[in-house]
């Protein structure tokens, strides 16, 4: 085990929280600092874009632990401070309280910041992202008081975003770069799926590529194209996309590339560790440095970053390979997906139908299922997953 006196893990989200847990879970005694730049201790991010914008849940739900299990973990936990520094000779994070977190190891986990659109580099009522606690019920207010709402970008969030919006009775335009969003996630046929379910249930979807925000009165209202045309609304949400939360490692010697960049065991220097939305890493079949923004990545990474930052620089370190997975909850549906749907060129129902939103499908690419996709389908997703995780040839060869 490592002899380090003392940890400090930089991010408290489901990462941190889950880095902290498997240090002490593993027999981790000595100083365990875990540092949030939010107020609110840790909470989980998925339910901010349906059940806690939709009204469903309230804050205190999305706490991942209460304060008998967080004295239990014995942290030094600072909560509402920002790491703005890696001293690495002095083995100490800075902070903006003007504290010092002495330690010998350091697990980064800050995840990412949403990107904004140019206009909107400073606050502006009425022009909104979702990525905190705060963000989800600002936006939440704004919808409750009937505004009409826009949101840019077809990822996920964004997809989210629309539909519990539309649950709550708000005018929904979705502006979007592809005529299928999604595809490039969960594959064409899916994202068509959900895409027909939009338009179903009233979203006004428009294809362009927005260029600036637009203001009126001193708030939002609407955006600007790059072909000229504009769009119109009381709110507008911005899921654009991320970047990973690394300035405060700029001048450290951690080797930085969208991300922080690691080895195959989430090892980014001698005593830096990252994991969840903020690690790139080698895949362990292109070789190639990847992040994964998804909830249950952020948990695993976080374990297995723990596990080995304990074995030491002599102990036997366990290579991440993950089988990526993910969920998004639209119209009452729970669409679950592991590998890459999105990168295959051959699409197999092995269970159920599109029509009937029950079904599960292996996804394909150059005769190997690299991807799996389905709704209400457990089962069949379980024994694809399998599948998934070998890379195996398809179709199957008969027992």
């Amino acid at each position: 085990m490592t002899a380090s006196r003392a940890v400090a893990v930089v991010g408290a989200g489901a990462a941190g929280l889950h880095a902290v847990e498997a240090l002490r879970r593993s027999g981790y005694d000595g100083r365990l600092t875990l540092i949030g730049a939010e107020p609110e201790p840790p909470y989980d991010r998925p339910p901010l874009s349906k059940h806690l914008l939709g009204g469903e849940w309230q804050p205190d739900r999305l706490t991942l632990r209460g304060p008998e299990a967080l004295a239990e973990l014995r942290l030094d936990l600072r909560l509402g401070v920002r790491a703005e520094r890696l001293d690495r000779r002095e083995r100490a994070v800075e902070l903006s309280d003007g504290g010092r977190v002495h330690c010998d190891a350091v697990v980064v986990a800050t995840g990412v910041r949403p990107r904004r659109l140019p206009g909107a580099e400073t606050p502006l009522p009425g022009a909104h992202v979702l990525r905190t606690l705060a963000d989800a019920l600002a936006l939440r207010e704004e919808l409750r008081s009937g505004a009409r709402l826009l949101v840019v970008g077809g990822g996920l969030l964004g997809a989210e975003a629309a539909a519990t919006a539309v649950g709550l009775g708000a005018e929904v335009a979705w502006l979007t770069s592809t005529a299928t969003p999604l595809a490039a996630v969960l594959g064409a046929e899916t994202a068509a799926l959900l895409t027909g379910l939009h338009r179903a249930h009233g979203v006004r979807l428009h294809r362009g590529t927005a260029a600036t925000l637009l203001a009126r009165r001193g708030r939002a209202a609407g955006v600007r194209l790059t072909d000229g045309s504009e769009l119109a609304a009381d709110a507008v949400l911005m899921a654009v996309g991320s970047e990973p939360a690394t300035e405060w490692l700029a001048g450290s010697g951690v080797p930085l590339d969208d991300g922080v960049v690691c080895d195959a065991h989430c090892a980014a220097g001698p005593g830096v560790w990252a994991a969840g939305d903020v690690a790139s890493w080698p895949d362990p079949r292109t070789g190639r440095h990847h992040r994964l923004e998804q909830r249950t990545n952020a948990t695993e990474q976080a374990m297995h970053a723990a596990r080995n930052l304990l074995a030491g620089p002599d102990g036997t370190r366990q290579a991440y390979r993950p089988v990526p997975y993910l969920w998004t909850d639209q119209y009452g549906l729970r669409v679950q997906a592991f590998g890459r749907p999105g990168d295959a060129d051959r699409f197999d129902l092995v269970d159920g139908s599109l029509e009937d939103h029950r079904f599960a499908a292996a996804c394909v690419r150059d005769g190997l299922v690299t991807g799996a996709v389905g709704i209400a389908s457990a089962r069949a997703l379980r024994d694809l997953r399998t599948r998934v995780a070998a890379h195996a040839p398809w179709p199957p060869t008969p027992a």
